[in-house]
């Protein structure tokens, strides 16, 4: 049975704490500037003393970070953990994360964030929330689409949030010339399916940025088989996946490990987020990567949807369950919180 935390209060406090990175000095303002955004919309914020530092591509040692984060967590004041950003290193604190004893508490975030997420959900069956960062949501303003993270993070258990592709988004910062909601959404978003035509699919959601979920493989924390029969029964996985940094062939090769590691052993589909990477090598395009694990796996294959680094980006809850469908380039994402 899958635990979902909720936030029943507009004055609830946010906990700022950053198991990646941290913030180094000359960028506190994107910091500062995030809590004033949130204090003048009622929410109260602490900050951890990891948010504010930054040395060695992390914020602090593994054990500090875990540590801040175990407390954040059991403290009671604290209503949800949404990080500063993502990073590099967080992988080294899931030795020293607390998972037995953690509570029902929201977690939302993305990039390396996401590792913490689905390892979370996987040991415990508590769900968490793949979207937005913290300081993303410093502008003035926040676009249709970023905005929804308040809806999924207040459906009660049981109950149902349906959110849509967006109109538009972003190919590439200007940091010179900022917008009232922080992207510089520009292009026309289409969300594609292998065959063209139109698909739907359902299933329990899973993922993150592959970059870094893909290290839980062989681990003691890849629990993907248990999760499935301790936590949802017969019901099958719905995966998501973004693409940092890898290119084709190292896709490729990720997703091939996760097959032979039982990761897609009964699952109803695959949708791969937007990508600032997917970099060809020789011919070999991100297109044939997909071809490749439809026709292997049999199941249905949806891609440029609206996660991850290319913002921006909905909020999805790994563990809740999904029916995801495209037509003509738009997309329809569906999440009941069904235990």
């Amino acid at each position: 049975m899958i635990l979902y935390p909720r936030l029943t209060e507009d004055t609830y406090t946010i906990g700022v704490t950053a198991p990646s990175s941290g913030v180094p000095e000359e960028l506190h303002p994107l910091l500062q500037q995030a809590e004033e955004k949130m204090k003048r919309n009622g929410k109260t914020m602490v900050f951890g003393q990891t948010a504010w530092k930054q040395d060695k591509a992390r914020s602090a040692s593994a054990l500090e970070r875990a540590q801040e984060f175990n407390d954040m967590m059991r403290d009671d004041s604290v209503d949800l953990i949404i990080p500063p950003w993502g990073g590099e290193l967080l992988i080294e604190t899931l030795e020293h994360i607390h998972f037995d004893d953690l509570p029902s508490k929201w977690v939302l975030g993305y990039s390396d964030t996401s590792l913490l997420l689905l390892t979370t959900t996987l040991q415990t069956g508590i769900a968490t929330a793949h979207g937005t960062n913290l300081v993303d949501l410093r502008g003035e303003e926040s676009d249709l689409t970023t905005s929804r993270w308040i809806d999924v993070l207040t459906t009660e258990k049981g109950g149902a949030v349906t959110q849509y592709s967006s109109d538009y988004y972003q190919k590439e910062w200007d940091f010179e010339n900022p917008t009232p909601h922080i992207f510089h959404l520009t292009e026309s978003t289409e969300w594609k399916t292998v065959t063209g035509a139109p698909v739907q699919v359902e299933g329990r959601l899973l993922g993150g940025c592959i970059d870094v979920v893909r290290h839980l493989v062989g681990t003691p924390f890849d629990r993907v088989d248990n999760f499935q029969q301790e936590y949802i029964g017969s019901e099958p996985v719905l995966w998501y996946f973004e693409n940092c940094q890898l290119s084709t062939t190292d896709l490729r090769r990720t997703l091939t490990q996760m097959k032979l590691a039982g990761w897609f052993n009964h699952i109803s589909g695959i949708l791969f987020g937007r990508s600032p990477a997917n970099h060809p090598v020789g011919n070999y395009e991100v297109l044939d990567v997909y071809q490749e694990l439809a026709d292997e796996l049999d199941v249905p294959i949806i891609y440029d949807i609206d996660c991850g680094h290319v913002p921006p980006q909905l909020t999805i809850v790994n563990g809740a369950y999904a029916k995801v469908s495209v037509q003509n380039g738009a997309g329809t994402f569906v999440q009941k919180f069904k235990p």
